[in-house]
């Protein structure tokens, strides 16, 4: 399969994130928490009824499978820490911190990412607190879900998992049939990643 490198360009409108999905099936396999009554006291300054979702939205350097359309072969992506921090930023000066999806299909209200940061030191990191192991580098949002129904029917049913972005990315392409031996890491990251997919898949 190829390898493909997503960059963004800060000087073009169209490309970045434009909202965040809840979604039940993650692309970056990195589940959110749900900081709510169920959850009530991992952090002093949230209490139980804040209904906040934490999670990772981008993780740089971790290849994520996608399906060709009609008569094209699968492939992988990825995105670099460098993109991964410049998307962060843009999403914020683009204002669409209130943008939100159910599973990229039906628009929600009442979503806020309120908080954003870039994981600097995992083992330090806030996520760390909260069972959430994430690289160097690491996309990490709070989210504000002001509709109880939202938060009832999909959250606490856990009917969502994490995040997924929207939005639009410029691509390279680095590797081509990522079977072979080459050196680049974030092809050796790849491969390890396809090798854990086909074990997952023959275990089922």
């Amino acid at each position: 399969m190829n390898l493909i490198e997503l960059i963004i360009d800060e000087a073009t409108e169209m490309f970045g994130v434009h909202a965040l999905s809840l979604v039940s099936n993650p692309a970056i396999q990195s589940d959110f928490i749900a900081l709510g009554d169920e959850k009530p006291i991992l952090l002093a300054e949230v209490s139980p009824d804040k209904q906040i979702l934490m999670g990772a939205v981008l993780i740089p350097d971790k290849p994520i499978f996608r399906q060709g359309s009609k008569g094209q072969e699968d492939y992988y992506v990825f995105f670099s820490e460098d993109t991964v921090a410049k998307t962060a930023e843009m999403f914020f000066k683009r204002g669409n911190q209130s943008n939100a999806t159910l599973e990229h299909k039906d628009v929600l209200d009442g979503m806020t990412v309120f908080e954003s940061w870039i994981v600097e030191d995992p083992e330090m990191d806030k996520s760390k607190k909260f069972g959430l192991n994430v690289p160097k580098g690491t996309w990490m949002v709070s989210m504000k879900v002001d509709d109880k129904e939202i938060w009832d029917k999909y959250v606490k049913n856990d009917k969502v998992f994490g995040f997924s972005l929207e939005g639009r990315f410029a691509d390279i392409l680095v590797a081509e049939n990522v079977e072979q031996n080459f050196s680049d890491q974030i092809v050796d990251n790849a491969l390890e990643n396809i090798k854990e997919i086909l074990i997952n898949h023959f275990k089922e």
